[in-house]
């Protein structure tokens, strides 16, 4: 590449933490105007790599050159001191202050008031330029997600950013939140801006970027021009082997209704009523798809149905009988099967070994049990047996759990659940923070389970998860079902819309 042409220059460089090297030796060019994607599975380095580049942290060697120099970019203040913005996952923001204070907040040089009235006529044409539609004074609280993601950006642009990192930013927009932000980020491009987009989904890279560059296990695979790589390639790439991104979804005849689901009300964790009434029902080998962004009842919902969550009011039944009440014990005895968001705080004991978790809420039936004791040579035959079946990655059933794997987390989570057969299983969040490898084994798990005629209840906030597998599709909003489509019938267009509660009648 063209020294002129080049914006930043990443020279082998390696962060170790104490058990892993999480960045192994990469080296990475970013142009002037590209929009340059960083693609890998989980935990391959991506963000570690752009939290070296932004100052988060401290690489243990190797060396950046940005505008043809050497930098020692120790802190995220001096990366933008040098040009360097950085749009997180989770936004740093102040929710009692307005857009233009949330900016200025932190920038040096003249008082408040000055700052404001200067603020204000920047960034109305930072706005004018990129397109963008926002109420300068109006409270963070009282913008959308989406409308807050805006904010981080113009903090990056107001501060005069030349290179701007975006780590996962679709993960919490609509699919028009999402479509409009790239509108963006072309413009950003031609404006002469450059942008290292980090992201796990394929389509995305394919959509938006001129270039790719995939890491593997902390080292560098290879940087292509997007356009002469597929996204088949591409996931073979990422995680070594041949992937099937295609998801065979039969048609077949659906049951009676196993789950059903009554002007449900519940209350979250602070006391605040989150779900309103929510109604639906699952049918015998059906996966009805919950879709909606994140934060709009979905936990409150999955664990008001497993039992977890006290209700306010309603009524949830399984093949007909009452469960509201029930102890979670009951609820799964009955049938139900769980796959909770959070595989780690919620889904497995870490410091147990992988044998145990495998029988978590099994650990007082036979055979498990002998007399007041557990009976460890059944134990053992049974985690042996299924280790084998879901494909487990552990040296032996006695490995501690936290020694394994997010995907192989899963998977033990995966066949805890599914060896009971469950007749109603809720998946939410199943795909979290997976790679694609892994991605493609969960898919393959459900709908083997829809096979059988299990209802599947999958809570999701990536929207090609939900149009692959489901049969119908239900969209919450603020803790409301807001639609429910056949998915044969769905449009991404209508469910945006309900997801971001504007209701077509």
């Amino acid at each position: 590449m063209n020294s002129t042409d080049l914006l930043l220059y990443v020279d082998s460089l390696t962060k170790r933490f104490p058990q892993v090297t999480a960045v192994d030796c990469v080296s990475l060019e970013i142009a002037r105007g590209e929009i340059h994607c960083l693609l890998g599975e989980n935990g391959a380095g991506k963000t570690t790599l752009a939290e070296c580049i932004y100052g988060y942290l401290r690489p243990d060697s190797g060396r950046l050159i940005y505008k043809g120099k050497p930098v020692d970019i120790t802190s995220p203040k001096e990366a933008i001191g040098y040009g360097i913005g950085m749009v997180h996952q989770h936004f740093v923001l102040v929710e009692p202050l307005s857009v233009i204070e949330n900016i200025v907040l932190g920038v040096e040089g003249a008082g408040i008031r000055l700052q404001l009235e200067e603020a204000e006529e920047r960034l109305r044409r930072l706005c004018q330029d990129y397109g963008l539609e926002l109420d300068l004074h109006a409270k963070i609280w009282q913008l959308s997600v989406g409308q807050q993601q805006w904010v981080e950006i113009l903090k990056t642009l107001f501060v005069g950013a030349d290179l701007l990192i975006f780590d996962e930013p679709t993960a919490v927009l609509t699919p028009q939140e999402a479509a409009n932000l790239f509108i963006v980020l072309q413009r950003m491009k031609k404006s002469g801006l450059s942008i290292l987009l980090i992201t796990h989904k394929l389509r995305e890279v394919m959509d938006v970027s001129d270039r790719v560059t995939v890491l593997r296990k902390g080292r560098w695979i290879t940087t292509q021009k997007t356009r002469d790589v597929s996204r088949e390639e591409l996931a073979r790439l990422m995680v070594g082997r041949e992937v099937n991104l295609r998801i065979e979804r039969p048609e077949q005849q659906h049951g009676n209704v196993i789950l059903e689901v009554e002007n449900l009300t519940a209350r979250n964790d602070f006391g605040r009523q989150v779900l309103h009434g929510v109604s639906f029902d699952l049918h015998s080998g059906e996966i009805l798809g919950l879709a909606g962004v994140g934060g709009n009842g979905q936990k409150e919902l999955s664990e008001a149905i497993i039992g977890v969550r006290k209700v306010a009011g309603g009524r949830i039944c399984l093949h007909g009988k009452e469960i509201i009440g029930k102890s979670v014990q009951a609820i799964l005895d009955a049938g139900v099967g769980h796959i909770p968001q959070d595989r780690i705080a919620e889904g497995l004991v870490m410091e147990f070994p992988v044998s145990l978790n495998l029988i978590l809420g099994m650990q007082d039936r036979k055979p498990f049990r002998k007399g007041m004791v557990l009976d460890g040579k059944e134990i053992v035959g049974f985690a042996e047996r299924v280790i084998a079946d879901f494909e487990i990655a552990t040296p032996s059933t006695e490995q501690i759990t936290e020694t394994l794997s997010g995907g192989n987390l899963q998977k033990v989570i995966l066949a805890r659940e599914l060896s009971q057969e469950p007749r109603c299983l809720v998946a939410n969040q199943p795909t979290r923070g997976l790679d694609v490898g892994a991605i493609e084994y969960v898919h393959r798990k459900l709908m083997e389970q829809r096979k059988r005629g299990a209802g599947v209840l999958l809570i999701s906030e990536d929207l090609e998860e939900i149009f692959a597998l489901s049969d119908r599709i239900a969209v919450i909003y603020k803790g409301q079902i807001v639609g429910v489509v056949d998915s044969q019938k769905a449009s991404l267009e209508q469910i945006g819309l309900w997801m971001a509660g504007i209701i077509n009648d």
